[in-house]
Formats: structure tokens, sequence, C-alpha cells
């Protein structure tokens, strides 16, 4: 079976998905202006905008979950593999993909905005209602459904809870079976607290994390801070075939940084539109802003912080694909997480295997809560009209038994499934965004006259003739219909 998995993963992993997420990521770079440049500094500001209701959740709370789904074992894992096989200068592109991407982020969640809808007492939306609202293909809308809900709520979740496992396992000795128990109890506590629970987790959690692992990054650096010009050069010189080692392998540093770097920060992919959807705005394009700057979190600053550890110690090895190994700093030790507790216990014996372990408990368990939010909203939107308590339920039971079974099972077979579910989702988000864009770009431009006319950015679809956007529409009447009465 893993080997079947690992041909169609290849398939769908080609060279042309790589130029696809590139190129999509420039493309909506050169349209937009560089979004996601110019408005750095908004983007920071409008995270911390109130917006809280009964309905939705807060843009910090929206951005946690998707951050909390960017951030995940792919920051060290992911990171490691892509060195492992495509070299120090697969870090570079890594970065590449990560500017360019942001401008994918921008464009799919202010999609996800613009589309979203009222479910009960809870904002819902994402990649497949903005296909059926926004491009009117309920068919396509159905198969990214089905895709996605495979895919969170099958395939990946066992990559995160295999790594969890495998951590503590190989650094206190802990019984992958009882860590897979514990991961069950503890994710049914939050996902039966639904999605406000998420929300609350993730904005408490996700951020203490990050500047953790950031904190330690830069001791390492600081304590090898002579090597620092020289390991910056290896990327540049690598990433460009300049480096005499690695210039015969510039290909498979381009091919392995993106492919990493879209696991990581998933620009692109359609995993922040879901957790987008569900914040409280005034306007789209403010939360389309806000989820540009979780890609640049993602790989700009934790992706990053992995890379340094790994390349300023030298715990790093260099195989490219069917060739005989280029670089053997660490042999005999596979691309993983253990590159980046050796990197740290260089430096700081005795802490580094127990230190990572605990940043991956945290990196994988906050992207599991992401993965069963997106796996929910995807499952009530196939069944509308259905019992949804009794679909609901057993997708819990699934995923948290996906959870059990990820944490004691073999981990190529693990990663290969995940392969292939995030590269199928990117060729279906890409090419959905990729139609709607004169939407978005519409709804980017009402922004930014507004914010120039000195005002707080007010959405209406109807005024900027967008059909579908059914929420924002009935929120305008009601606007429209308050205001005549308080005149009259």
């Amino acid at each position: 079976m893993e080997e079947l998995v690992s041909k169609a993963s290849g398939m769908v992993w080609s060279l042309g998905l790589v130029a696809f997420a590139l190129g999509a990521g420039l493309f909506f770079s050169i349209l937009t202006r560089f979004v996601q440049v110019r408005y750095f500094k908004e983007m920071i500001k409008l995270l911390f905008e109130k917006g809280n209701s009964e309905s939705g959740v807060t843009s910090f709370q929206a951005f946690s979950m998707a951050l909390a789904g960017r951030v995940g074992i792919g920051n060290i894992a992911g990171v490691a593999t892509a060195i492992a096989f495509g070299g120090p200068g697969a870090v570079f592109w890594m970065w590449v993909m990560a500017l360019l991407g942001g401008a994918s982020a921008v464009i799919e969640s202010t999609l996800a905005q613009v589309y979203k809808v009222k479910d009960g007492n809870q904002y819902r939306g994402g990649t497949p209602y903005f296909i059926e609202k926004g491009l009117n293909m309920k068919w396509f809308g159905v198969l990214v459904a089905i895709v996605v809900t495979l895919c969170y709520g099958i395939l990946v979740p066992g990559i995160q809870a295999n790594t969890i496992a495998v951590g503590f396992e190989n650094t206190i000795g802990l019984n992958k079976s009882i860590t897979g128990i514990v991961l069950v109890a503890l994710l049914a506590i939050i996902i039966f607290g639904g999605v406000k629970r998420i929300a609350t987790v993730s904005e408490k959690v996700v951020p203490f994390m990050a500047l953790g692992y950031v904190i330690i990054t830069f001791i390492l650096l600081f304590a090898n801070a002579t090597e620092i010009p020289a390991m910056l050069w290896l990327i540049i010189s690598s990433a460009f075939g300049a480096n005499e080692m690695f210039g015969g392998i510039i290909g498979a540093a381009i091919a392995w940084g993106v492919k990493r770097a879209v696991f990581s920060n998933v620009a692109g992919v359609g995993e922040g539109t879901y957790s987008s959807a569900a914040a409280n705005v005034s306007h789209p394009a403010k939360q389309g802003l806000v989820q540009g700057f979780s890609v640049y979190i993602d790989t700009i600053i934790v992706c990053t912080a992995t890379a340094l550890m790994i390349l300023i110690t030298g715990m790093y090895s260099v195989t490219p694909e069917g060739q005989q190994p280029i670089v053997e700093n660490i042999s005999g030790v596979e691309a993983g997480p253990m590159w980046t507790q050796a990197a740290v216990e260089s430096v700081i014996p005795g802490f580094g295997g127990l230190f990572i372990a605990i940043a991956i408990f945290f990196f994988a368990f906050t992207t599991l809560m992401a993965y069963y939010y997106i796996s929910e909203t995807t499952l009530i939107y196939l069944g509308r009209k259905r019992n949804l308590k009794g679909l609901k339920l057993g997708l819990m039971i699934i995923f948290l038994g996906m959870i059990y079974f990820g944490s004691v099972k073999n981990a190529s077979l693990l990663w290969a499934l995940g392969d292939l579910g995030f590269g199928s989702m990117a060729w279906l988000n890409l090419v959905a965004i990729l139609f709607l864009t004169k939407t978005a770009l519409k709804v980017f431009k009402d922004y930014e006259i507004q914010k120039k006319a000195g005002i707080d950015p007010v959405f209406d679809p109807i005024k900027l003739g967008i059909k579908g956007a059914d929420f924002w529409e009935k929120k305008v009447k009601e606007s429209n219909s308050k205001g005549k009465k308080e005149v009259g």
C-alpha cells in the first residue's frame, strides 16, 4: 500500500504543481501590486481589531486558528526533509514561496469571507462554499469538500500524532499507545466544545509556542555567531547552484523548498479559508490581510528557526533522491525532529530532546484542533439537509480513531498520505481562486478606496455587483432598514 500511495503522491506533486504554486503566487502578487508587502503594517494592526460576536470569533482568534493549522510538524520535520533532499538551498525557496504565497493567502481568505454563511449560531465558509456561491459550480464544491474531509479527517492527522508519539518515546521512553490515548482524550475535550473552545485554546497556546521556539533559536545563533555569515551564504549560493557542493541539485532545492513550504504554510491550499470565514469583520479584505500575515509567521519565522538551528550547528545530511550522499554530518539519523533535537543538544546539553518533544506536542496538537474544525466544516457543507448531529459524531469518532492509529503506526506511510492529500487540495483550490480572482480584486479595491477616504471599510456586495454573497447582502439590507427606521 505504501508504494502505491507514494506513487500517487509523486504524480500529484509533480514539477507541474511546484510551478503552479509558485506561478499562482507570483500572479496574485503582481495583480495586487504585492499586497503582502504594501500592507504589512496594516496586517499587524488588523490582528487586534475587535469584532467578536455570539456567531463569530475575533480576527486574532481566526488568525490563531489558521496559524494552529499552519504551524505544525511541517515546521520541524518538514524543514529537515527539505534540507535532506534539496540541500541548504531549499530554505531560500521556502522563503520565496512564503513571500509569494502571502498573496495567495490574502486572495483565498478574502473570498472565504465574501461567501461565508451563518450556520445556526456560527459562521462557516471556505473553499467549497465560495466555489458553489462564487462560481455556481456545486459539483466542484462537493468534490473539494469530499477531498478536504477525507484529507483533514482521515489522511493527515496521523502525521501530527505520530510525530508527537515518536518524540516522547525517543525522549522519555513513553509508550506510543499511551501517548495516543492521552491525545485522543485531550482532543475530545476540546473539539466537543465547538469552534469557540478551539478558538480560545488556539489564541492562548499558539503565540506562546511560537515565541518559545524562536527564543531557543536565538540562543543557538548567539552561541554560533561567527558562523552566521557562512551559513547565510551557504543557503543563497546553494539555492542558485553557485555552491560547488550543491550546484548539481538546484532543481531538487526548488522542488523540495516549494513542496515543504506549501505543506507547512498551506498558502493556496485552502486551509486558512475555513477559520477566516469564522471571523466577525466589517469587510472581507480585513481577514484576507490577517491571514497573509500568518504565512510570514509560519515560514519566515518558525520554519526559518528550524532551518537555522540545523544549519548553524551542522546537524544535517544531504542525500538527494536516487543519488549518493553529498553531506553526512549526522549519518544514521533519519531527517526529522531528531536533527533539531541534536542541534539544541549541541548547545544546551540535556535540554534539546525534551524541548523539541514539548515543541512538537504544542505544534502538532494545535494543528490537530484546526484539522478537526476544517473537516467538520466541510462535512456540514456536504450534509446540510441531513442529520448533522449523527454526521458530526461519526466524524469525531473516525478522527479520534485516526489520531490513535497514527500514534502507533509507521511514519513513512503517513507522510505519503499527507503529501497526497495536500497536493490534491492545492490543485483544486488554486484552480478555484484563479477563476475568482476578478471578484477578490474587486473586493480589495473597494477596501482601498474606503481606506483612502478615511473611513473604516464596510462591505456591500450589492454596490459592487457581486452575486452569491448572501450573508453580506442580508446584513446590508438589515443595516439599511435599521437606518430608515431611525431616521423615521
